[in-house]
């Protein structure tokens, strides 16, 4: 089923149901050969919102990520002697979980904090405050919190770069990276400036982006993948589905964007769908759009793709899992790559990785 996983990968599980991808095919659209300089201008950044990236750095992790993922660079140990802090004041499973995978498995060290109540939050401490903790203790901070304004607290004292892995309904740079990386070994030619317009991709996404912080930070980066993307459809029950972080993007934007509200119109048209229901609104998850559900019966282009950054409540129906319309699973199953690629860059270690500028 889709495609199969190409020689000489990782040992890292791949995706049990769904399209298999092959990151081969996207390292063969570039003969092979990264960004370089691209990678490099990311040394020592904090990565705090998905506007910090431009087209060429997407591809570029992307590509690198691909990378990653055919070849085995474990053995080159490119994080060794470093260790990141992942400091999640919020519930993770993939998050969590994927960026410290990513750390060990190219021999760093991971200090993890996996529930906020454990640290001096919980005896009235401030963001920072520990944020000068964080300091001495580790070398990169990847944190989550359900404040949006957290960034801005915990920086006031940090100095180590700072990997914002959700803050409330603000943004989730990563999983958009992930999402990105994913579509890209779907289809490589998306990536190229001229991309043929048989390969263009009209995008759906079910949701609210304004209050849902994958789904807004995955749109922002649909927004400069212009030429590649000719349509995008946003489904929702609301009538400002987008909100403020939104509205100068997609009005500056030359990829038509229409507004609709019957999912049932739009799914026969659409290549690619994202949806997710879980929104963050005040100071709790709530669902939203949950009149909407996508399952096996759903009215589907033959070689549609669905993504969702999981986890997923009654829009999306398993009975898709075991067909080629899963790409939620792969997209999952690419988190390690992509955040290794990131984290490699952000601590200047591109030089422990040998031939990057080779052959694939």
């Amino acid at each position: 089923m889709g495609n199969s996983t190409s020689a000489g990968a990782t040992s890292v599980a791949r995706n049990s149901k769904g399209r298999v991808l092959c990151a081969r095919k996207l390292l063969e659209l570039t003969d092979g050969v990264v960004d370089r300089e691209s990678l490099e201008a990311l040394a020592g950044q904090s990565i705090l919102n998905p506007r910090q990236f431009d087209r060429r750095c997407v591809v570029a992790l992307s590509q690198f990520a691909a990378l990653l993922e055919t070849r085995n660079v474990e053995v080159e140990k490119p994080l060794d002697g470093k260790i990141a802090i992942t400091a999640f004041f919020e519930a993770s499973t993939r998050t969590r979980l994927s960026f410290e995978s990513a750390v060990l498995r190219l021999d760093g060290k991971v200090l993890s904090v996996p529930d906020g109540q454990v640290t001096g939050i919980a005896k009235g401490e401030s963001l920072a405050d520990i944020g000068e903790m964080f300091n001495t203790y580790g070398d990169v901070v990847v944190m989550r919190h359900p404040d949006t304004d957290c960034l801005e607290e915990i920086r006031t004292n940090l100095q180590r770069p700072l990997i914002n892995a959700g803050n409330g309904s603000g943004h989730h740079p990563t999983q958009a990276l992930i999402d990105w990386f994913a579509l890209l070994k779907w289809r490589p030619q998306l990536c190229l400036p001229d991309c043929p317009p048989d390969q263009r991709i009209h995008l759906g996404i079910i949701g609210t982006p304004g209050s849902m912080r994958a789904v807004k930070s995955f749109l922002r980066l649909a927004l400069m993948f212009t030429g590649a993307v000719s349509k995008i459809t946003i489904i929702s029950e609301m009538a400002d589905p987008v909100g403020l972080d939104l509205t100068e993007p997609i009005e500056e934007s030359p990829i038509p964007i229409e507004y609709i509200n019957d999912v049932q119109e739009a799914l026969p048209e659409l290549d690619v769908i994202y949806v997710n229901s879980i929104a963050f609104l005040g100071d709790s998850y709530k669902n939203l759009d949950n009149r909407y559900q996508l399952q096996r019966g759903s009215k589907l282009k033959p070689d549609a793709v669905i993504m969702h950054p999981l986890a997923r409540n009654r829009e999306l129906a398993t009975d898709l899992d075991e067909t080629d319309h899963n790409l939620y699973f792969a997209q999952a199953a690419g988190a390690v790559f992509a955040r290794q690629a990131l984290l490699i860059a952000v601590l200047d270690r591109l030089d422990r990785v040998s031939n990057l500028d080779g052959t694939i």
